[in-house]
């Protein structure tokens, strides 16, 4: 329920956000710097969710990230009534709370997942966040028409759905995740008891995170990066042009559901098949993206489609094989903090793509744009290499 929520109100600042901070500035050269900074709200969100979890569990970390989203969302809208800029960029980052907490629920599912079901497990809580992450940009001119009507900008309407949903997917996991996931994961580890004759370790060092954690981050920032350079500049594009909030909505959207919905295919062929070989296919899939994007003419709907779909759909290859490695180098010990710490580069990452997109799309054009992106994706490859060297097993 929580994820259906979520879902919606991410989709806002992803189809919208570059778009209002393009009105509000007057220039597309900076309009990547919304995203950005949702982004950088979305890292500083994912560490402290990932203490909150370790310390008090999955409810109360989680429930607190989406109500900060709901109120980032509040003040966008705000920010637009008043034209007021400043306000509007820190209302994005402080939004950007939604994102990371709509991300990190994904690790919640696999709490209590057994090993070879850990892929399925991510793959349950990412395709749930379709339902509302596709409805989403589809209702950008209804919603649009409505914020119109109460005198709000057009482009501030989705926030408005933003605030909504995001306070309630707060109060859903407040309220309904009960018992807390992780605390049971961790009680559950605790009551092992020791060998005969081997005392308790209650002092021990907190264990560290094994190699395939770090190799696992490596392929969610990859992909992240990819991914946000592109999309960032997509709905800047089609308005360039001339394509109406409709067809940005339409395009976002299947990106969105491409994102999400082959999850529960996905998180099985990450179990069956094996997490390296779907990163592999994630790279693949980006590069594909990319260059669909960067020969699409910008008039072209269908193949602005077509590359907007493979891009979702690498992203998603690559952040369920990451996560699930992330899963398997880590113990209830450690497990949120890194997940927290881990969930930190990859936003920093996304809010690097962000800016770095607009600048690039100012000095040169959106096609090299594009194929950047994907040719990025292919650094993927000699990381995986070496991994597989490692962990044959992977």
């Amino acid at each position: 329920m929580s994820q259906v929520l979520g879902g919606a109100g991410l989709a806002a600042g992803v189809t919208v956000g570059a778009l209002l901070a393009q009105e509000m500035l007057g220039s597309s050269s900076f309009a990547g710097i919304s995203t950005a900074l949702f982004t950088l709200g979305s890292a500083l969100t994912a560490y402290v969710i990932g203490r909150v979890t370790q310390r008090s569990g999955r409810r109360l970390g989680l429930g607190l990230g989406f109500a900060a989203g709901g109120l980032g969302a509040i003040g966008v809208v705000v920010a637009a009534v008043a034209d007021n800029v400043p306000l509007l960029f820190l209302s994005m980052f402080i939004y950007g709370a939604g994102t990371a907490t709509n991300l990190q629920a994904r690790y919640a599912g696999t709490d209590l997942a057994a090993p070879d079901r850990r892929g399925t497990a991510v793959s349950i809580a990412l395709v749930s966040t379709t339902f509302g992450a596709v409805a989403g940009p589809n209702l950008v001119e209804p919603l649009g028409e409505f914020a119109l009507s109460l005198g709000i900008p057009p482009l501030a309407g989705p926030f408005l759905l933003a605030a909504a949903a995001y306070l309630a997917a707060g109060l859903v996991l407040l309220v309904l995740l009960r018992p807390d996931p992780f605390l049971l994961a961790r009680r559950l580890a605790e009551s092992t008891e020791p060998a005969p004759g081997v005392p308790a370790a209650r002092n021990a060092p907190m264990p560290g995170p094994g190699n395939g954690a770090y190799v696992g981050a490596t392929i969610m920032v990859l992909t992240q990066i990819a991914m946000v350079a592109i999309m960032t500049m997509t709905p800047v594009h089609m308005r360039a042009h001339h394509h109406g909030l409709g067809d940005v909505g339409l395009v976002i959207g299947i990106h969105i559901g491409a994102m999400y919905l082959p999850s529960l295919v996905t998180g099985v062929l990450v179990d069956k098949i094996g997490r390296i070989p779907m990163a592999v296919a994630a790279g693949v899939t980006l590069l594909a993206a990319g260059g669909t994007a960067a020969i699409a003419p910008g008039d072209d709907l269908g193949l602005l489609i077509v590359a907007l779909a493979l891009l979702g759909l690498g992203w998603n290859f690559g952040l369920i094989a990451g996560t699930a490695l992330v899963i398997d180098n880590t113990v209830p010990a450690n497990r949120a903090r890194v997940q927290g710490s881990l969930d930190v580069l990859i936003a920093l990452a996304g809010a690097g793509a962000g800016v770095m997109s607009s600048v690039v799309m100012a000095s040169t054009d959106y096609a090299t744009l594009s194929l950047a992106g994907g040719v990025l994706a292919l650094l993927l490859i000699p990381v995986l290499i070496w991994a597989r060297r490692k962990d044959p097993a992977a």
